[in-house]
């Protein structure tokens, strides 16, 4: 049987726990298979995966800065990584290249899975950041049928610019108005990098919020941040950044080892223990 390799392409890696999610699976469902660690730079990115490719690997997770590069030289991509405009997945078949990204995907379920019905896509929704992630979660939060996306960011000329490649829907909001537009938001997003470790914190309470929203940050280290605590100190119902991680990684694992994996208690244990001594991409 031939093994099956697949990896994470990114620059740097050094830090990276996200391949302890996959090897884990392959150990569960005892697969014939790999997934490998791929150190490549964008001078080298493109030639690399036509190499890895060529030899027959399945394909691999896309990390930082390689997103929007990936979907660029893919042969085929589907209709949801060219609305982000990034790809956190390829998959290879017979030497050809095929682009998704399942980010935005991943954050809908992580915030299913611990909001459960409190989740209402009827209501608005308040994101910060209008970078890769905020892209991906914007078109995930309107495919789910969101009225109106109040969106933050502190360079409001990007803020606008994706408001425009997403639509009416997305509402450019003034950064120092922020906590003006909370009340009424039934979910409220940090998709920046604030909060993260060794970065400022979101420079926003959540005193404006509703007593029913929900606080959600992609932060993945540390899992408590301030974001998350002061939702906790207002008793909202909190959705972590793991849960974004796990829930984007199903679909590529199915379509590179033939098995979809479940995103359960034993996989979020070992995660966490991970995330207790580095980061993930």
């Amino acid at each position: 049987m031939t093994l099956l390799r697949a990896g994470l392409f990114g620059f740097p890696l050094s830090h990276s726990r996200a391949h302890q999610l996959y090897q884990h699976w392959i150990s569960r469902y005892h697969i014939d298979g790999s997934y490998e660690l791929v150190a490549v730079n964008k001078e080298g990115f493109e030639a690399k995966i036509r190499q890895l490719a060529g030899e027959g690997w399945r394909g691999g997770s896309v990390t930082m800065p390689h997103k929007e590069t990936a979907l660029a030289i893919a042969d085929r991509a589907s209709d949801r990584a060219l609305a982000i405009g990034s790809s956190n997945t390829l998959v290879f078949d017979n030497g050809e290249v095929f682009a998704d990204n399942f980010d935005g995907v991943g954050f809908i379920q992580s915030v299913r899975d611990t909001a459960g019905a409190q989740f209402d896509p009827d209501r608005p929704v308040l994101v910060f950041g209008a970078g890769g992630a905020a892209r991906a979660v914007l078109h995930a939060l309107l495919e789910e049928g969101v009225p109106e996306i109040r969106l933050v960011n502190r360079t409001q000329q990007r803020a606008a610019n994706l408001a425009g490649r997403f639509g009416a829907n997305v509402k450019v909001i003034e950064w120092h108005n922020a906590e003006k537009v909370m009340r009424g938001a039934g979910t409220i997003v940090n998709t920046t990098s604030m909060g993260m470790s060794g970065n400022p914190p979101l420079p926003f309470k959540l005193d404006h919020a509703d007593d029913d929203a929900i606080a959600a940050d992609i932060v993945v280290t540390p899992q408590q941040t301030p974001f998350i605590q002061h939702a906790q100190e207002r008793e909202l119902t909190v959705v972590k950044g793991l849960g974004m991680l796990l829930h984007q990684a199903p679909p590529g694992f199915e379509a590179w080892y033939g098995v979809r994996p479940e995103v359960d208690d034993a996989i979020r244990d070992e995660m966490l223990s991970a995330l207790g001594t580095g980061n993930t991409s």
